[in-house]
Parts: C-alpha cells; structure tokens; sequence
C-alpha cells in the first residue's frame, strides 16, 4: 500500500484499519447502507419467553418506546454462547441505565432457556429476558438464520424507540462478542437521535467532539 492509500485509509478507517491491513486483511467498503436492514422497522412477531423465573409473551410492539438490544445466538447449551450471554448480563444494569432493555434470543424453546438458567452457573445470572424462536420467524425477519441447520447467527441488533434498526454487528459461529461496546454504540446512537444534524465519528466517547457534516467541511477531514 502506498503512502497516499494509507493516509486515506487512516482517515476514512482509523488507525485500526492499518492493524488490520498489515495483518493481511482485507478491508472493502461499501457505499450507502451495508446491511439492507439498517433503517428498517421490526418486522411484527409473536414469540414465548423467560424472564426472572417466569415465562412471558413477547412482541415487536416490546421493542416501542425505549431502545432495545437484541443477542441471537446459535444455540442453549453450548460453548461460546454462556460466555456471551453472562458478559452482556455483566453490561445489562448500565444499559439500563441508558433506558436500554435487552432480549437474547435463539431457535431454542422457552422451557429450554428455563433449564439452561437453572443448571448453568454463568447463565443463572441472567435477568434480562430470553426469547424462544423455535418457529424461526424472528430469525428470519432479522436475517440471521441459517437455513440448513436452523441456527442463528451471532447477531447484535440495536433498534431505537421507534422500533428501527439503527445498527448491526454479525459474527461468525467461533467468534465471541464483548458486551462492552455496546455502550458507546448506544451513546452514540442516542446522541444522534437527539441532535439532528450532527454525527459521531470513529472512536467517539460521550463528551467528544461530533461532527456536523455540510458542504464546508467537504475534504476538510
């Protein structure tokens, strides 16, 4: 990479895009929205729960009136999954905090999650609500299921109190997720909400600079 690519890249990617790259990973951008979801309102479903010892229905219309994350991961009962689960739990009382509620959700049955809750240490630490979606429905309507196996993929939903995806992050069945940046992603989604016409950029802490994109500051960055 010459040294003009790489100062572009720096600036459009941040300094964590060189890391990448000299690690021999491609980086491709794509213009416009890069997940057809982003945007997009939940699509209605009707689903059974667990929740705090009992068992609850839960729908789209959940997801109205204050932001919420969605976890869909593969499976109960398995590997990377309770670690996921128990690092999110770790954040979940912050992002209350934010007015933030939080809903894990697999193609798993309620009564499953129920016993998973009450025999695995990490996930009877749990007390946000786990949703069953063994018809599937919900894992499509989000497009993470994978059809040949009837799993969803590790999928990280923020949608803000309108009930619109606002972002995205899908990992492959062998990578875990840290709960932690969420946080960030949260304040920076709520910042946005609140101050139209302002934006925040790469790396952005609650109490930075934003930006205010205009025709002035066209190639200024």
């Amino acid at each position: 990479m010459d040294a003009g690519t790489k100062e572009a890249t720096r600036t459009y990617f941040g300094e964590g895009a060189i890391h990448l790259i000299n690690l021999g990973i491609k980086i491709i951008h794509f213009g416009g929205n890069f997940m057809s979801l982003i945007g997009k309102e939940v699509l209605p479903f009707k689903a059974q729960a667990y929740k705090n010892g009992e068992f609850t229905e839960v729908t789209e219309q959940n997801l109205k009136g204050k932001w919420s994350i969605i976890c869909f991961y593969p499976a109960d009962f398995t590997f990377v999954c309770p670690t996921e689960l128990e690092d999110l739990q770790g954040q979940y009382p912050e992002l209350q905090k934010l007015g933030v509620e939080v809903y894990s959700v697999s193609t798993d049955t309620h009564f499953v999650h129920k016993a998973w809750h009450d025999s695995s240490e990490a996930i009877g630490k749990i007390t946000y609500t786990m949703i069953g979606d063994p018809s599937h429905q919900i894992s499509r309507n989000f497009d993470v299921l994978i059809e040949e196996q009837g799993l969803a993929d590790r999928g990280t939903f923020i949608i803000d109190p309108d009930g619109i995806i606002q972002a995205i992050e899908i990992n492959a069945g062998g990578i875990g997720r840290d709960a932690s940046i969420l946080i960030n992603k949260i304040k920076a989604a709520q910042y946005v909400r609140n101050n139209p016409g302002e934006v925040c950029p790469a790396k952005w802490q609650e109490g930075n600079e934003t930006l205010k994109p205009s025709l002035d500051l066209v190639g200024k960055i």
